[in-house]
């Protein structure tokens, strides 16, 4: 989809877009797979064994998300509009409003969509005896990257075909969403499920949005620099398969947890201290050689990948065995550096009374984004500097 899209008009005049690539690609951290890892753990420890709770997670979950959805959207398009502006200093109105509306509805219509397959999955998945947390949190990622980017490409581009002739459009459909708001807040409110998060749990989605949007920024200055061609297709894809990952481990992290009791429980299974990396990757503990499994399969992953990039003509670079070694280095060290930070950051927030379920993937995902896109950039500095400089690949 990013061979075809980052061509379009929209990405061209508009290039603030690819700011609020991550940070709508992080959605599905901050928001869909966060859903998935709770209502996983629900599932797991029997909150939604009978059609009543079933009915209530689902009411409440949903409505949740969409007010997280509509309110980080409008947040990370204001985030766009200054990463755009400051280092340009040129500043567009029309512009700012078609970021808004297009931010807002793509996380809207992508946040209902994805929270009603997950809910789906879920429900298979208890009724054919599969663990949620294995199956949940992973379509989550990848369906959360395909349906965000189609919709937000899309939607970007009907809106900046109507800013010429139809300019009051891109306002009214920031004003519908948003709009919709208190009626979302009112059934999410109605639910003990989800009203502790409704109040509390704003912080790590929007710090994770902030974090998302500066690896958006470093997109930005990226894309359009000869020196880094082929950022736009390699991005989605390292940001993808890192965050897969380390969202499953924080899954299971933390159902393992919430089998043992409630958060801020048995602080012995949760220490606060960081772990040292022999623990978490060479321990004989579950969460350990989940850990091992998870890392392993970075780079089957991505060789599949970059064969599909390779095959469609795609990335403007020549995939030399120098380039996919920089590459893989880059993806292994972010997924090593995630596993790891997992390991702390759910233990460390369940000893703090905090339910990992709520905070922990929106900044692991978010971080991923981050490490991930300047890890990349890094690599097509480098490889810069040894003289890979083939840019004409796919053109």
């Amino acid at each position: 989809l990013v061979l075809i899209f980052q061509h379009w008009d929209v990405f061209k005049y508009v290039t603030e877009v690819f700011i609020l690539v991550p940070a709508l690609l992080g959605l599905k951290g901050n928001l869909e797979m966060t859903l998935a890892s709770r209502l996983s753990t629900a599932a797991n420890i029997g909150q939604m064994d009978t059609p009543k709770e079933l009915w209530r997670m689902i009411t409440g979950n949903m409505a949740l998300i969409q007010v997280q959805a509509t309110v980080v959207g409008f947040l990370a398009s204001i985030a766009a509009v200054i990463f755009g502006w400051i280092p340009d200093g040129h500043f567009s109105i029309d512009h700012a409003v078609l970021l808004c509306a297009s931010s807002v509805a793509t996380a809207f219509i992508a946040s209902l969509v994805l929270g009603m397959i997950m809910i789906g999955v879920i429900i298979g998945s208890r009724k054919m005896g599969i663990n949620p947390d294995n199956v949940a949190t992973p379509i989550a990622a990848s369906l959360g990257d395909l349906i965000t980017l189609a919709l937000l490409s899309g939607i970007s581009w009907g809106l900046y075909k109507e800013l010429e002739s139809k300019a009051y459009v891109n306002p009214l459909v920031c004003a519908f969403f948003i709009a919709l708001l208190p009626i979302w807040v009112i059934i999410a409110k109605r639910n003990a499920a989800t009203r502790e998060v409704l109040y509390s749990g704003w912080e790590p989605v929007i710090i994770a949005m902030a974090i998302s949007s500066v690896g958006g920024l470093i997109l930005d200055r990226t894309v359009s620099d000869p020196n880094f061609a082929g950022m736009a297709v390699f991005t989605p894809v390292i940001n993808g398969v890192g965050g897969n990952l380390v969202a499953v481990q924080a899954s299971r992290i933390s159902t393992y947890l919430h089998m043992s009791g409630m958060p801020g429980d048995s602080p012995e299974t949760a220490p606060r201290k960081c772990p040292s990396p022999c623990s978490t990757f060479f321990s004989s503990d579950v969460n350990s050689r989940s850990a091992r499994v998870l890392f392993l399969l970075v780079v089957p992953g991505h060789l599949v990948f970059l064969y599909t990039i390779s095959s469609m003509q795609g990335g403007h670079t020549t995939l030399t065995l120098i380039f996919i070694v920089f590459y893989m280095t880059a993806a292994l060290l972010q997924v090593l550096i995630l596993l790891y930070i997992a390991d702390w950051m759910v233990h460390w927030m369940w000893g703090r009374d905090l339910d990992p379920d709520n905070f922990s993937i929106p900044y692991l995902t978010a971080l991923g984004d981050l490490i991930g896109t300047g890890l990349l950039a890094l690599s097509f500095h480098i490889l810069w500097l040894i003289g890979d400089r083939d840019s004409d690949v796919g053109d």
